[in-house]
């Protein structure tokens, strides 16, 4: 058969097609889904599981005009492909190319910027409710032409608090409102919890012959006196058979139907045509397989969740062999090397993750330590508080975290951690600029928030030394919560041939130093390294100082007095925002020491956003790759102000 996949330029296009034609566009869409993760990286997995109700969606909604809300949002590739973004696929993750999540800069299909999970069902509320209060929302008698609303939500991520919450205000709605639960036993790795137990007994135990109930014979009653016998005359005659009693959906004041096969085409748009035209809010629960369609994704769905690029090979007497490419040894590596020494020297320390065992390192201690290693699900604000009671109780808790998910838990942080003086420690992964996942996954900000918490404590690694030295730092730190920033990338060997020293509170440590040198860097994390590359551009022109800062809270303010006083242009580097950060704080103790700021020099993060990229791109547009610190450092000194200017009455930076 001719190709499909290339006629749709838009849902209408899809929409003109016979059903029998879907099967083959899903096929092709799954062909150039995995076509392209190979070569560029990206979410596999959750994508190739989510292509036919996908193409269901589309084919019975018009999102043009109906509200489609994501959850997880690295579930979005086939809805990017069937609204008008096919030519956006070869650079996906890429400068000028397609997103991994949904990008209203894209497309007016993409309704927010997302990549948190939980989000979906409360900006579904918002909207729905929105829409009303217009008088634009669909209502089958006083607006059948307005906007229907449809949130799609998976990857276990309905454990979230923030989805419960939106759960609870979404069974008050007067309206039609769909949750599309994507119901595929996984989150980024095996679901945790009693709530994911739930919905695994659910799969097991309820086939469809036990959904034929007669919905009239439900004893429950629903929101405003209307009981399911009611609502069993309003519905379709698919949906009848398959309304769940007992439902945990129910408690909330949904109706909920399913589960259904999320791969059957046609079960699928029968369902989705009855939900369509159903005015209560409605759950519609869906089981597919993550990974579906290749067998080497479907039987490693956590390796496959978010791989870099691989290298498909069929052998004979082997069959398919999947080689993904290798990088350097990461930072998230070492980590989980460096934590599983540390909980076998000393039994007091526990840890744990919010769903991201392999993102963090911590699968490396999990089966090592049952018991002293927990894994929270998706739920970051209560890892934190749990965290806050390992602490309480006398243990030593380690929370592996990225970065961009720390402020989701920052009220824990501030609340039962700070306030109440417990150490919890905080392995902040994905500090920085993170490459493709752009935007919505920066760690941008860490610093800014936990450094106006009392007695916080926050360093930055330059490289695995470093990062071990920090974590041992950690362990012994007991005065409140602590934190070390690392990136999503391979930790350096720039430093190896130095002796990395035991970390010391709120001390610098020098990297490079000469007897009267022309400039000084003071560099916080990895940004050390771009610093070192760009003294060697320097190397013969000017004579440039480096130092490891290692502390954001406290600063070494001893070290600012003495780089002041030789009168030299002083840069600080950072992959953290210029609002809050490092620099910020070397600002602050210098005005706080009365010192001459004139000569200082802030280089991070703008005040702007940074989209997906390669992260060397992303360096460069921040301006703290190597050429932009060495640019700005010959302007330092090129633009020195005289010693015999008087100094200025406010501090100036650049």
């Amino acid at each position: 058969m001719a190709p499909l996949l290339g006629t749709i330029r838009s849902p209408a296009d899809l929409k003109a097609l016979p059903p029998a034609d879907l099967a083959q566009v899903c096929a092709e869409i799954r062909h150039a889904i995995c076509d392209q993760v190979s070569r560029s990286g990206g979410h596999l997995a959750p994508n190739l599981g989510v292509v036919e109700l996908t193409v269901a969606m589309h084919y019975v909604f018009d999102f043009a005009h109906d509200r489609l809300l994501f959850d997880v949002g690295h579930q979005c590739y086939t809805h990017k492909l069937l609204t008008g973004r096919q030519h956006l696929l070869p650079r996906l993750r890429q400068r000028g190319g397609m997103s991994g999540f949904p990008e209203p800069r894209e497309s007016s299909y993409d309704l927010f910027t997302v990549g948190h999970a939980g989000t979906a069902i409360p900006t579904a509320v918002g909207m729905a409710r929105g829409d009303s209060l217009k008088g634009e929302g669909w209502s089958p008698a006083e607006c059948p032409h307005g906007r229907r609303v449809v949130s799609l939500i998976g990857d276990a991520s309905i454990v979230n608090g923030v989805a419960m919450e939106g759960l609870n205000n979404a069974g008050t709605l007067p309206r039609q409102f769909l949750v599309i639960l994507n119901d595929n036993g996984m989150s980024i790795a095996k679901p945790q919890g009693a709530v994911a137990a739930y919905f695994d007994r659910l799969r097991l135990s309820h086939t469809y012959g036990e959904f034929k109930r007669r919905a009239k014979d439900f004893a429950r009653h629903m929101p405003g006196g209307e009981s399911l016998k009611d609502l069993y005359h309003r519905m379709g005659e698919s949906s009848k058979a398959f309304i769940a009693e007992n439902h945990w959906f129910e408690h909330f004041g949904l109706v909920t139907v399913g589960p259904i096969d999320g791969h059957d085409i046609p079960t699928l748009i029968d369902f989705l045509n009855e939900a369509k035209h159903f005015d209560r809010p409605m759950v519609l629960h869906v089981k597919t397989v993550k990974g579906r369609g290749y067998d080497f994704a479907e039987r490693d769905a956590c390796t496959f969740h978010s791989p870099a690029a691989f290298k498909i090979e069929t052998l004979e007497n082997e069959g398919c062999r999947v080689e993904v490419k290798k990088g350097g040894r990461s930072f998230t590596s070492a980590f989980g090397e460096i934590l599983h020494d540390l909980m076998t020297r000393d039994p007091k320390v526990v840890a744990c993750t919010a769903a991201m065992p392999d993102g963090t390192g911590i699968n490396k201690v999990i089966d090592a330590f049952p018991g002293r290693v927990i894994d929270s699900g998706i739920c970051e604000s209560h890892a934190f508080d749990m965290m806050a009671g390992f602490a309480k109780t006398g243990w030593k808790p380690f929370f592996a975290v990225y970065s961009t998910f720390l402020q989701r838990a920052f009220d824990q942080a501030f609340q039962e951690a700070a306030l109440q003086g417990l150490p919890v420690r905080l392995c902040l992964d994905r500090a920085g600029l993170v490459g493709g996942d752009g935007a919505v996954h920066h760690g941008f900000c860490d610093i800014a928030l936990l450094s106006t918490l009392p007695r916080a404590c926050i360093m930055a690694a330059i490289d695995e030394p470093s990062l071990r030295a920090a974590i041992e730092f950690m362990a012994d730190y007991s005065e409140g919560i602590s934190s070390v920033r690392y990136p999503r990338d391979s930790v350096s060997a720039r430093f190896a041939t130095l002796p990395c020293p035991r970390f010391e509170l709120g001390k610098a440590q020098p990297l490079l130093t000469h007897s009267t040198p022309d400039a000084a860097i003071v560099a916080f994390g990895v940004s050390a390294v771009d610093a070192a590359e760009a003294i060697d551009l320097l190397s013969g022109d000017y004579s440039v100082d480096l130092y490891d800062g290692r502390f954001a809270k406290p600063v070494d303010g001893d070290l600012l007095e003495r780089l002041c006083a030789k009168g030299i242009p002083i840069l600080t580097v950072e992959d953290h925002s210029i609002r809050g950060g490092f620099g910020a704080a070397v600002l602050e103790e210098c005005h706080h020491r009365g010192l001459d700021t004139r000569r200082l020099v802030r280089l991070a993060l703008p005040d702007r956003w940074i989209y997906q990229g390669e992260r060397k791109e992303q360096l460069a547009e921040a301006g703290i790759d190597a050429e932009s610190i060495a640019k700005a450092v010959r302007a330092a000194i090129d633009q020195m102000p005289r010693s015999e200017d008087p100094a200025p009455a406010h501090a100036a930076v650049k």
